[in-house]
């Protein structure tokens, strides 16, 4: 599976993508999780712990004399995502952009810039062939548009029965196909409540929902604790609905 996950902010998608790796890899697949994100919601997804103060993939880089970030002497996207990916529970592989400590802690520049090149050198490497690789791209259409996640087969878009979430997920499902024309545009309606949210979401987005995954206080309880669900309550409901996601997932597309 080659999978980014994208949507509007606050939805859950760093909860679906965390988890869809931790599932993954307990079925016997090597997993990179790539998280694009600055904001550290992957890593209590997939159980990583707190955000380390410097991002792993610094030690990948440097920078010129005009500022600009480049790979150290010796340093490809393959040998960065071997050499400076964290390790999460399940034997997940996972390579962060994080924030750099002082400074108001702002996103890494240089994690950032490593993680893209990353994703863009390892599209065709034999070395990744046979793995699954997870994109968690950050909230909105800039990463989306930016093709951030050329390795992804499938887009899955995150959306909840709101019209805000609907709308969004529609224009950054059209900015995925711009991108991607092959790639699977897969939306998963997020924390269902009713019979009619499902009916509703399409009724908005003008296309099927591909899977729907119920509201869990579970789920809701790990994030408050900032413990990986799949950890937390491991046969919630939420939980189970992802595993059969992911059961879908590994199905070839029908179109």
């Amino acid at each position: 599976m080659r999978i980014a996950v994208i949507g509007k902010g606050g939805l859950g998608k760093s909860v679906i993508a965390g988890t869809l790796a931790r599932i993954a890899a307990r079925g016997g697949a090597q997993v990179l999780a790539l998280d694009s994100d600055p904001l550290p919601g992957l890593r209590f997804s997939l159980g990583s712990g707190p955000e380390p103060a410097e991002p792993l993939l610094l030690e990948a880089v440097e920078q010129d004399e005009t500022g600009r970030f480049g790979w150290r002497e010796g340093i490809t996207p393959v040998i960065a995502a071997q050499r400076f990916a964290s390790t999460a529970p399940d034997g997940v592989r996972v390579l962060h952009c994080g924030k750099t400590a002082g400074q108001g802690s702002r996103p890494s520049a240089g994690a950032t810039k490593a993680v893209w090149e990353v994703a863009n050198g390892i599209v065709d490497a034999p070395e990744f062939r046979d793995w699954t690789l997870i994109g968690d791209l950050p909230a909105g259409a800039r990463q989306t548009a930016e093709d951030w996640a050329p390795y992804a087969h499938t887009y899955l878009v995150v959306v909840q029965p709101t019209v805000q979430s609907a709308l969004t997920g529609r224009r950054v499902a059209r900015l995925a196909r711009l991108q991607s024309p092959d790639a699977r545009i897969a939306f998963v309606a997020n924390r269902v409540t009713t019979d009619g949210d499902v009916p509703y979401i399409e009724s908005w987005i003008g296309e099927p929902i591909f899977a729907s995954l119920p509201a869990d206080e579970e789920l809701a309880a790990a994030e408050r604790l900032g413990v990986a669900p799949i950890d937390h309550a491991p046969d919630s409901p939420a939980i189970e609905a992802m595993r059969r996601l992911v059961t879908a997932l590994e199905q070839p597309a029908t179109c």
